[in-house]
């Protein structure tokens, strides 16, 4: 395995290359960061799309002379979603002197995270777990930089409350997810909302690779009879989802997504936008191509006289991927204003984080701040719908209910 992860690194490094990164590091004026990503494995639908968004952030800020003169050399190794590869991975990274990861899944990030503090090097989650990583005193150098999956089920709770009418007691919420570690991580959340507002709720577990579920949909729509269902799913499952619940009968308009199961890919899985008619989704950054940085990035590729790439078609996946890369720009980017030599190590970049502060990258986000206390960012998202063929944005940014998520955050072992 390791001689078949240094040869696909050779080849991406030398990928990058052409697509405008910079090559092998150099300590005089590089700047690594460590890439994961799942291209082949079972949530590949996402990576392959994710990914390239990342590299394409970085190639745009190297063709302006990098970060205060630094080029930056973002290397990727695709862990297939599997632990170990996620762990040999992280070891090539601290090899090659990356000063940050793009850490990719929640088993992952719980694998390295006592890895990431004993080293010093900060890696980032956004979107998933661990969502107790939102405390930067209990662990100082993860960084979910946007909704975890506590801040997700509690919003979703809030988004089925408001359309319920105002009020959950004696309603009857599923929650339907992949059965991981990432899939289960927002159910006490919700479980202790369904004490709070009074809402009876059932778990209904879908073993990975999540492509089999008729049945627990039609225990959801026959059965059990829910008046709203939360899908935690992702990979091949949100559009398993999709077909299902449109095959048994039961309304889409009452079924929201995590973000994971957010995507036009999702969507176009499941037959398209016309099957999926009514469907929402919850983002954590903006979905759609109409955003300055994604301007910059179409512009890059002109001048390289190149089209830009599919990936951008699918905006969902693909602005995530800019987003992320560009909180990892910004951090380093705070980091040289103290050094501006380019020598900084993995506890400057994780100082960098923490000053990140009203960070929106043209409105792709809402205005984003990270602390030393706050390693989340606020837990803010917004709510699509699958309406007349596209996504049509249905909330504005916002968090529901802090105190609930804040006591987790606190108790969290």
């Amino acid at each position: 395995m390791r001689a078949c992860l240094t040869v696909l690194v050779a080849f991406l490094v030398g990928l990058a290359g052409v697509l405008g990164t910079a090559g092998p590091a150099s300590a005089s004026n590089e700047i690594v960061i460590g890439v994961q990503c799942d291209r082949t494995g079972p949530t590949s639908l996402v990576g392959s799309v994710l990914c390239p968004g990342f590299h394409d952030y970085i190639a745009l800020i190297n063709s302006k002379g990098g970060v205060m003169g630094h080029k930056i050399n973002a290397i990727e190794i695709d862990h297939e979603y599997k632990v170990p590869p996620s762990i040999e991975a992280y070891e090539r990274f601290k090899k090659e002197g990356a000063v940050s990861i793009a850490v990719y899944g929640t088993p992952h990030i719980y694998a390295l995270k006592e890895k990431l503090t004993e080293d010093r090097i900060p890696g980032t989650s956004p979107g998933f777990g661990s969502a107790a990583a939102a405390d930067g005193q209990k662990y100082p150098y993860i960084f979910p930089i946007a909704a975890t999956y506590w801040s997700q089920g509690a919003a979703a709770v809030d988004f089925a409350k408001k359309q319920l009418g105002g009020n959950l007691k004696g309603k009857k919420i599923a929650y339907i997810f992949y059965d991981n570690p990432a899939g289960r991580e927002p159910i006490e959340v919700v479980e202790a909302l369904a004490k709070k507002e009074g809402f009876q709720l059932k778990t209904f577990a879908v073993p990975p690779p999540a492509v089999e579920m008729g049945a627990q949909v039609l225990d959801i729509a026959q059965r059990f009879h829910a008046d709203f269902v939360i899908s935690h799913l992702f990979g091949a499952g949100p559009s398993v989802s999709i077909k299902e619940f449109k095959r048994v009968g039961y309304p889409l308009r009452k079924v929201v997504g995590l973000v994971w199961a957010s995507a036009e890919a999702n969507i176009i899985g499941a037959g398209g936008f016309g099957v999926a008619e009514g469907y929402y989704g919850m983002q954590f950054a903006g979905v759609g191509t109409d955003y300055p940085v994604l301007n910059e990035i179409r512009e890059m590729y002109k001048k390289q006289g190149k089209e830009p790439p599919k990936a951008m078609e699918s905006t969902v996946f693909y602005n995530r991927g800019v987003l992320i890369a560009a909180l990892h720009v910004e951090a380093i980017r705070n980091a040289l204003k103290a050094k501006p030599n380019g020598k900084i190590t993995g506890e400057d970049v994780k100082k960098g984080f923490e000053h990140i502060s009203n960070f929106s990258l043209g409105g792709l986000v809402p205005p984003l701040k990270i602390t030393p206390t706050d390693h989340e960012g606020g837990g803010l998202v917004q709510i699509w719908q699958v309406k007349g063929g596209k996504f049509v944005k249905v909330t504005d940014w916002f968090s529901a209910y802090p105190d609930v998520v804040a006591e987790h955050i606190k108790n969290a072992k």
